[in-house]
């Protein structure tokens, strides 16, 4: 089983980030521009639009259409996006518009303006509708129409792409189209990454449904325009100052015509980008601009192995021995639910140790006893596994003096006649004289003590045996 999620994410890895002239933070603001596109029987739908207006809880009346709703969308196109509009070009603020292609083709006046204002003009789709019961075909047919008209409406074809109603589909029809710089239909960092789909690498620029005038049209979102300032202050700050210790990120403002376009919320607007402005190291770019400056100084680097990508027999292949000559640990490990987070050595130490943790004590016993003595019979025959003769080595165990070779050889029958399994050691850890010892001191241990302590001792080979091959 394959759990496609990617819970990781960066991790504790987050790449050295350098915005330009050493901003602390990217700032992006993204205004929608979807009004003349959204659901309608005008617009061959089979219901009027319930979504992202002022009548919170709307429903979609089936076969009519809803003369309220339309006017306040219509309210977006008329005075609302005039409005944003005189603001970012006044404020000299680069903002992207994610244009839905058919509303577009409904506001050519609109559109000039965004073109002539030098706003990146991304892709939103054909129409401003949920593609989640769409089937992949119609959804790609789509999107290959969505790019065709945005083409005509703007003279240029688009390079980012945000459809926002998104089926599970999306994102990998968007990456085989292969024309794209960046996809946004994400909400998952703070920092634009990389996304494999067949081999093909993607960029993703994560977008935000929470600096999102959005929650003016939702239960229990924002009720007025201080709310919604505090929240982006109070966002900004937390960013700016992650930024000014070393780990810069980006934020994401969505704006919508309908809504922030609205007088009373303009007003919030306004006094947040004076709030940034106030700062010294602030890049206010549009989209476009941090996917160029990301493929440039953040290329795509695929890695040589993804143990959540392998055919079974490579798998055991490489892994089966991690654990000393019981490769039932890499089998079950195999058949569990790996995904992109076990595809580093730490991830994938993880699940091979779930899979010895939850064995029967037997099972585990048998991992012990399948060890071999330090420094016992089967290293002077030179039978040992490549990964215990190279650690070993590594601990000087191979090039013992007499007198130590007879004291290691008594240790370890006297530990195997006491425990019943040989002595383990994670030996890169330690030199000769400690590995003597931790052998005496763990000689005094009862049973059940020194079972505990092999096991993890075993489970300590295994992490480095993993951190040699998975860097």
């Amino acid at each position: 089983m394959r759990y496609p999620r990617n819970m990781l994410g960066y991790g504790e890895n987050k790449p050295k980030v350098n915005w330009p002239n050493g901003a602390n933070i990217a700032v992006q603001f993204v205004l929608n521009y979807e009004e003349g596109a959204e659901s309608n029987i005008l617009h061959n739908d089979k219901a009027s639009e319930r979504f992202l207006s002022e009548i919170i809880g709307a429903k979609a009346w089936k076969k009519q259409r809803h003369w309220n709703m339309e006017s306040i969308y219509e309210y977006g196109a008329r005075a609302g996006f005039w409005r944003l509009h005189d603001l970012f070009v006044s404020e000299d603020i680069p903002i992207t518009v994610f244009g839905v292609a058919n509303a577009l083709l409904r506001s050519p006046h609109q559109t000039e303006a965004m073109i002539k204002a030098g706003w990146e003009i991304a892709s939103h789709g054909l129409k401003w509708i949920d593609y989640k019961d769409y089937s992949a075909n119609d959804e790609r047919d789509d999107l290959h129409e969505a790019i065709r008209l945005h083409k005509g409406a703007t003279g240029k074809r688009p390079k980012g792409f945000y459809l926002g109603r998104c089926s599970i589909n999306t994102l990998d029809l968007a990456t085989e189209e292969d024309g794209f710089t960046y996809l946004s239909d994400a909400y998952d960092d703070d920092l634009p990454y990389w996304r494999e789909h067949w081999r093909d690498a993607q960029l993703i620029i994560p977008y935000t449904l929470d600096c999102n005038d959005m929650r003016f049209a939702t239960a229990n979102g924002f009720n007025n325009s201080d709310q919604f300032l505090t929240y982006l202050k109070d966002s900004f700050d937390v960013l700016y100052q992650e930024g000014e210790n070393g780990s810069p990120k980006m934020m994401s403002i969505g704006l919508h015509n309908r809504i922030v376009g609205r007088a009373g919320r303009t007003k919030a607007l306004k006094e947040f980008i004076k709030y940034i402005k106030s700062h010294d190291k602030v890049w206010i770019a549009k989209r476009i601009d941090i996917a160029e400056h990301w493929i440039e100084h953040h290329p795509f680097e695929r890695l040589n192995i993804k143990p959540s990508k392998l055919a079974k027999d490579d798998f055991l292949s490489l892994f089966g021995g991690i654990y000393e000559s019981s490769e039932w640990v890499a089998e079950r490990t195999f058949e569990s639910e790996l995904a992109p987070a076990n595809d580093n050595a730490l991830g994938l130490g993880f699940a091979l140790k779930m899979q010895f943790r939850l064995a029967s004590e037997e099972e585990r016993l048998e991992v012990l006893r399948a060890h071999p003595d330090l420094a016992g019979k089967l290293a002077l025959a030179n039978k040992l596994t490549k990964h215990s003769t190279k650690e070993q080595a590594s601990a000087g165990l191979d090039n013992l003096s007499e007198q130590e070779l007879e004291q290691f050889m008594a240790l370890n029958t006297a530990y195997t006649e006491k425990f019943g399994f040989p002595f383990i050691i994670a030996v890169k850890d330690y030199d000769k004289k400690s590995i003597l010892q931790n052998f005496e001191e763990r000689l005094e241990n009862n049973i059940e003590q020194e079972f505990a302590s092999a096991c993890k001792q075993v489970e300590r080979i295994a992490q480095l045996r993993l951190n040699e091959i998975l860097k």
